[in-house]
């Protein structure tokens, strides 16, 4: 096999994020990237390094005490390759050399943003780009200006808020203050504008970009994509189930003895964070086992496709339930919003659920073996294996604790859940041939 045929667009984007990972690894582990007396261990920059690329945000070892500005300045970078798409910002340099961008980038384009067709892609890569310097950029004025009555000297407070920007709207979950939120735990104007920035990232590049669109007001009657509609209802239903089940969990548990408002941010904030984010405004450990579970749940639903996060995204999860539902009306067709879903869609979301699920509970039971003797409970691995895999980043605590090889597979579930187990599938597809003959059909007992 030539090697033109071996790397498909789909090998080729997982090839580039793995060689970003190599890169970021060897400069994260430069003494350069330290602070004075500390010394990484080449794991634990490869741990730090995956996280980053893949906007996750687990970590093993504190981001703030351990890494020195430029260790800093590395992070960001790789996390802004992570969360924007290594061919989307290739796609910027392109432009700004003037080069043309012919069928095979437009090929890794198309895969690494997850979209279905070529018409379009350079618009949508300039827009995105366009709509997150401008979105971080005014997070970062926000943020570093506010943060002038918590950091001194001035300049502290703009790198803050910078970083706290980048890290909200791309969902890595990365902080340099070395407590996340916790600190901003009972400043809502904090963490209000850190949820919109959140909600900015998650959401979806193609929404974002519609959304711009209709706001030009260059189209009298604008009419929104079906996966627009798709994306927002779900993420915006799921976001809003999430904050009631956090609270009616919680509200006698937790929040006992809680302010009202209080109890509201919290349940609100940590709703919108286990989409993808990973940021955390007090020790999520406190919460139930009950509460943790569900925040498992929303961590493995994650984000909307062609976004910043992770997970099996908010539109397999609406084509799932839209299916189930035309099922029990005895429907054959699945419709929504006027339209009619494809077969092809509808298959695609149950392959990817089954394939998650099925990684999901193999990370589990590998790391729960692994683990055996240890303090780590099951709840605390469910929760930790979730966010990897959705690439959240919210931890109980025990991501340092846990051994080289429960590491190591968490490594390559954010690394799954990065790229995205329908570029996963398709790297490992043959070259289709077309079938010249049909078995014999016969029908076989279902559930």
């Amino acid at each position: 096999m030539k090697l033109n045929q071996f790397l498909s667009p789909f090998r080729v984007i997982i090839l580039a994020y793995a060689v970003l990972i190599l890169i970021g690894t060897v400069l994260l582990y430069l003494p350069v990237s330290h602070k004075p007396g500390v010394t990484l261990t080449l794991m634990e920059a490869l741990f730090t390094a995956t996280s980053a690329i893949t906007v996750t945000g687990l970590t093993v070892v504190n981001t703030a005490d351990s890494f020195s500005l430029f260790g800093i300045a590395v992070l960001a970078v790789i996390i802004q390759l992570g969360g924007i798409g290594i061919m989307s910002l290739g796609t910027f340099i392109w432009l700004v050399t003037g080069r043309k961008i012919n069928l095979s980038q437009r090929m890794l384009i198309m895969v690494d943003q997850n979209q279905l067709k070529f018409s379009g892609l350079v618009h949508l890569i300039k827009n995105m780009l366009a709509i997150a310097i401008v979105i971080e950029g005014i997070g970062a004025v926000i943020l570093g200006t506010y943060y002038l009555n918590y950091f001194d000297p001035w300049h502290e407070a703009f790198l803050q808020g910078a970083f706290a920007s980048l890290t909200a709207f791309t969902n890595s979950g990365f902080d340099i203050t070395g407590q996340s939120l916790i600190p901003f735990a009972h400043d809502y104007f904090v963490q209000v504008v850190t949820m919109l920035l959140i909600v900015a990232g998650a959401i979806g590049f193609p929404v974002l970009v519609e959304l711009k669109e209709y706001l030009s007001g260059k189209h009298s009657q604008y009419r929104f994509s079906l996966f627009t509609k798709v994306a927002v209802t779900t993420y915006l239903v799921l976001l809003v189930f999430g904050a009631v089940s956090i609270w009616l969990l919680e509200r006698g548990h937790y929040y006992a003895g809680m302010a009202w408002h209080q109890q509201l941010f919290f349940s609100l904030f940590n709703s919108v964070t286990a989409r993808s984010a990973g940021l955390a405004t007090m020790d999520i450990a406190q919460y139930s086992a009950a509460t943790l579970l569900l925040i498992s749940g929303l961590m493995i639903i994650g984000a909307s496709p062609s976004s910043v996060g992770g997970g099996i995204r908010t539109t397999t999860l609406a084509v799932m339930f839209l299916t189930i539902r035309a099922f029990a009306q005895g429907k054959q067709h699945v419709h929504v919003f006027g339209r009619e879903l494809h077969d092809e869609d509808i298959r695609k979301a149950f392959i990817v659920l089954s394939v998650f699920i099925g990684g999901l509970f193999l990370a589990i039971v590998l790391i729960a073996a692994i683990e055996q003797g240890s303090d780590i409970d099951l709840v605390a691995i469910i929760f930790e294996v979730s966010s990897a895999f959705g690439t959240c980043g919210l931890s109980m605590g025990i991501t340092a604790d846990l051994s080289p090889f429960s590491q190591l597979i968490l490594m390559v579930l954010m690394f799954i859940g990065r790229i995205g187990l329908v570029v996963l599938l398709f790297s490992m597809k043959k070259t289709e041939t077309k079938q010249r003959y049909h078995y014999p059909k016969e029908r076989i007992i279902i559930g």
